[in-house]
């Protein structure tokens, strides 16, 4: 355990020095002084303030560093010693005397619940992946949200959306608890596809349409009554327009409500719309109380054209329609989502939280359906070869 104690002294030297800096501070009780001013003083504060606040930063990113690492090595040591005895129920006694022995030597900290995290670090994680995630501002409280998923692919995208969107642990939780990935189109891919595209978000820091757009949006932040009209919920939107942006993403800009557009003499108007800086287009979204008809993608369709030849400037992508639905016909929906080159996306919106266990089921089918589809169809595309 040498190596460990190296470390708590490495970190202990480094918390003391965060705490000297935050004793330069004056504290509320003390008398302030009249401060003279003297000529370039106010120039001397600025640049000692900078590299306080520096060396403080650099500081905590260490700290945090260490810990993440430190964590994950004695998960992997407390491995070794289990397998090496091969006996599950040695794992549980060795954790157990681990932690009243840590907590003796070193206090409060290195309690069973801490050291099972150290352990499920190891087990997910490679050191690699570790170094990785700790270079990208990952905290250790980050990684203990994330270790927890089962699936590695989900895992891998929420990492990459944390990343992208900058996500701090609350809401690293609450899109993990909300099974955004399970949502998302991305999801309903096979699994080569789902892989190659979070790799590109990863090398280049560019999303594909499938990693923006989902099959379901919880706007039950809108505070909207059982009864409401298309209008009710477009005002709703408008007036509690920062916590639509928290469903929909970070990247999403919004441009217009009730858009004009002129077509024959004809106007019609676009609900909502927003700009994605991410994918660079624009996003018209349309808003309908029931189930979703076959017409409305037509309609969808005429106002991407219309903006397309109008709105597109020099550099964008063409743009992309969202219609969203009170109520889900999930064939309908499933359908047009396997379709990942239409710029037409179908969803429903839930103004109250569903069920999480039947919200789970629903999504789970909703992918084995599409992953099945997929096989189908690569198989027919060999036969046809």
């Amino acid at each position: 355990m040498h190596f460990l104690a190296q470390k708590f002294a490495y970190v202990k030297c480094f918390l003391y020095l965060c705490s000297a800096f935050n004793n330069c501070k004056i504290m509320k009780n003390e008398p302030l002084q009249k401060v003279t001013e003297l000529p370039e003083s106010q120039q001397l504060y600025t640049d000692v303030c900078h590299i306080i606040d520096e060396t403080r930063t650099r500081v905590a990113v260490y700290v945090n560093a260490e810990v993440c690492h430190t964590n994950w090595l004695i998960g992997k040591r407390i491995i070794e010693d289990v397998l090496y005895n091969k006996r599950a129920e040695y794992g549980k006694q060795v954790v157990k005397n681990l932690s009243l022995r840590l907590s003796e030597r070193y206090g409060k900290g290195w309690s069973e619940k801490t050291l099972r995290h150290c352990l499920r670090a190891a087990e997910t994680f490679s050191e690699s992946d570790i170094v990785s995630a700790v270079q990208r501002q990952f905290s250790w409280t980050h990684l203990k949200s994330i270790m927890y998923i089962p699936d590695e692919l989900a895992r891998k995208f929420y990492m990459e959306m944390c990343c992208y969107e900058h996500w701090d642990t609350r809401t690293l939780d609450k899109k993990i608890d909300s099974q955004l990935y399970e949502r998302t189109a991305i999801s309903r891919r096979p699994e080569e596809a789902i892989r190659q595209a979070l790799e590109e978000t990863e090398e280049k820091q560019t999303l594909v349409p499938d990693l923006v757009f989902r099959s379901s949006y919880f706007l039950d932040a809108l505070g909207l009554p059982d009864m409401f009209s298309e209008k009710d919920l477009e005002s709703a939107i408008i007036s509690q327009m920062q916590e639509f942006l928290n469903e929909m993403g970070t990247d999403f800009a919004f441009l217009a409500r009730q858009k004009r557009i002129t077509i024959d003499a004809t106007d019609y108007y676009i609900d909502l719309l927003f700009y994605h800086r991410g994918l660079r287009r624009l996003v018209a979204i349309d808003l309908k109380l029931g189930k979703f008809k076959p017409e409305h993608e037509g309609q969808m369709r005429l106002y991407l054209r219309y903006l397309n030849q109008n709105e597109r400037r020099e550099g964008e992508e063409s743009p992309i329609g969202l219609i969203l639905c009170s109520e889900g016909n999930t064939e309908h929906i499933e359908y047009l989502m396997l379709d990942e080159d239409s710029p037409v996306k179908v969803a429903q919106y839930y103004t109250q939280l569903p069920d999480r266990k039947v919200l789970a089921e629903k999504l789970q089918r909703a992918i084995a359906i599409a992953r099945e589809h997929y096989t189908e169809q690569q198989q027919q595309d060999k036969e046809t070869e």
